[in-house]
C-alpha cells in the first residue's frame, strides 16, 4: 500500500503537478461563474439598473467609501506586520504602506496576485536592501494573516448564521456548521502549535526557512484580518438595497465566501467570479437592484484605488528613472567649472604647504612692468 502511494505521488509530480492542477481550478470556477452569471443576468433590465444607482443615497454611498478607506489603510498592516516578523525593522511604515496598497490592488485587478503582486513588492523593497526570498517571505506571512482572518470570520459568522452560505455552496445548515466549527478549530491547532514550541516555530528548508509570529503576534495577526474584513463587509453592508432587511452577519458570510472564490478563480478584480456568487447567494433582492449595489461596490473598492495605485507608481517610475537621473546630471554639469578652479586653487595651497621654501606667486604689478 505505501509503495502504491508512494508511486501515485510521483505520478501525480512528474505528470500533472501542483501548479497544472491550480491553473485547471481556476479555469474550472472561471468558466462556471460566467456561465451561471450569463444565466442569471438573463432578462435584466439595464434601465432598472440605472434607476437603482440613482436612487443610492449620497450619504450611504460615502459612508461605504469612508470604510473602504479603513479596509486599505488596514491593508497596510499586512505588510508592516510581515516586515517586522522577519527582522526587517529598517523599513519604515511608509514604504510599507506603498508596497502593501499598490501591490495587493494592482495584482488583484489584473490577475495572479502571487506573480504580479510580489512583483510589485520586489520592485520597492530591492531599493531598501530587501532580496527576493525576504520579499517571497513578507508575502507568505502577508497570505498568512489574509486566511487566519478570512477563516476567523467566516468560522464565526457560518457558525452563528449557518443558513446564510446554504443558498451559495447548497449544503444543508447542519454541514454549514460543522465546517465553521472545523475552521474555528484549525485555528485553535495552529494556535496550540505556535504556544507549545520552546522557541519561535518555523517552517521551510533547504535555505528557505521563515520564522512564524509569537502567540501574542499571532492574536495581533489575526485582528488585522478581522478588521479589514470588517470594513469590506461595511462597505457591502451599506450599500445593499433596503428591501427586503437583511442582518450584517449573513451579508458577511456571503461576501466573504464570494471574496475567497473570486481570490480562487485568479481572474482579474475576481470579475465575473465574485458578482455571480453574489447574485447566487442572495437571491431574495431583485437582480437590478443588486448589480447597481455590486457596480458601486466595485467603483469605490476596485476601480478607483487600481487608479490611484496605478498613478502612484507611475509617478514613482518618473522619478527615480527619469527626473532624479535628471538632477544629477545637472548638478554635475552645473559645478563643473567651480570644481575646476577650486581644484587648481587646492593644488597651489599643498605645494605651498609641503614646501615652505618656495617662493610665492609672482605678482604683476605696475612698477615691475615699468
Amino acid at each position: 500500500m505505501h509503495r502504491l502511494l508512494t508511486a501515485l505521488q510521483r505520478g501525480f509530480k512528474e505528470r500533472i503537478g501542483w501548479k497544472r492542477l491550480g491553473v485547471v481550478a481556476s479555469i474550472v470556477i472561471i468558466a462556471f461563474a460566467i456561465t451561471t452569471l450569463i444565466r442569471t443576468l438573463k432578462g435584466v433590465d439595464t434601465s432598472a439598473i440605472l434607476i437603482a444607482l440613482t436612487d443610492k443615497s449620497p450619504h450611504e454611498i460615502a459612508m461605504a467609501a469612508l470604510c473602504v478607506v479603513g479596509a486599505f489603510c488596514t491593508l497596510t498592516f499586512y505588510d508592516f506586520f510581515a516586515l517586522r516578523t522577519i527582522g526587517k525593522d529598517h523599513i519604515p511604515y511608509r514604504v510599507a504602506a506603498l508596497s502593501a496598497f499598490t501591490s495587493y490592488t494592482i495584482g488583484h485587478n489584473i490577475g495572479a496576485t502571487v506573480f504580479t503582486g510580489g512583483a510589485i513588492r520586489f520592485r520597492i523593497y530591492s531599493d531598501h536592501g530587501l532580496t527576493a526570498l525576504d520579499v517571497a517571505k513578507v508575502c507568505f506571512i502577508s497570505g498568512l494573516t489574509f486566511w487566519l482572518g478570512n477563516l476567523f470570520v467566516l468560522g464565526i459568522g457560518m457558525a452563528w448564521h449557518p443558513s446564510a452560505a446554504s443558498a451559495m455552496d447548497l449544503l444543508p445548515p447542519s454541514i454549514n456548521r460543522l465546517i465553521a466549527l472545523g475552521c474555528l478549530a484549525g485555528i485553535l491547532i495552529y494556535l496550540i502549535w505556535i504556544i507549545t514550541g520552546r522557541n519561535r516555530r518555523e517552517l521551510g528548508q533547504n535555505g528557505w526557512k521563515v520564522v512564524m509570529p509569537s502567540a501574542p503576534l499571532t492574536f495581533v495577526q489575526i485582528l488585522i484580518g478581522v478588521v479589514d474584513l470588517g470594513f469590506c463587509a461595511s462597505a457591502m453592508y451599506l450599500l445593499m438595497p433596503a428591501h427586503p432587511p437583511i442582518d450584517f452577519i449573513s451579508v458577511s458570510v456571503v461576501f466573504i465566501l464570494a471574496t475567497l472564490l473570486g481570490f480562487a478563480s485568479h481572474a482579474p478584480g475576481s470579475l465575473g467570479v465574485f458578482d455571480a456568487a453574489m447574485l447566487v447567494a442572495l437571491p431574495q433582492f431583485g437582480k437590478e437592484e443588486l448589480l447597481a449595489t455590486l457596480l458601486v461596490y466595485r467603483m469605490l473598492y476596485f476601480m478607483i484605488p487600481f487608479a490611484l495605485a496605478i498613478t502612484i507608481m507611475g509617478a514613482r517610475e518618473l522619478w527615480l528613472n527619469v527626473v532624479q537621473p535628471w538632477q544629477r546630471r545637472r548638478l554635475i554639469n552645473g559645478n563643473g567649472g567651480d570644481s575646476t578652479v577650486s581644484h587648481n586653487s587646492g593644488s597651489h595651497c599643498d605645494a605651498t604647504a609641503d614646501n615652505p621654501a618656495a617662493p610665492p606667486p609672482a605678482v604683476k604689478t605696475r612698477v615691475s612692468q615699468d
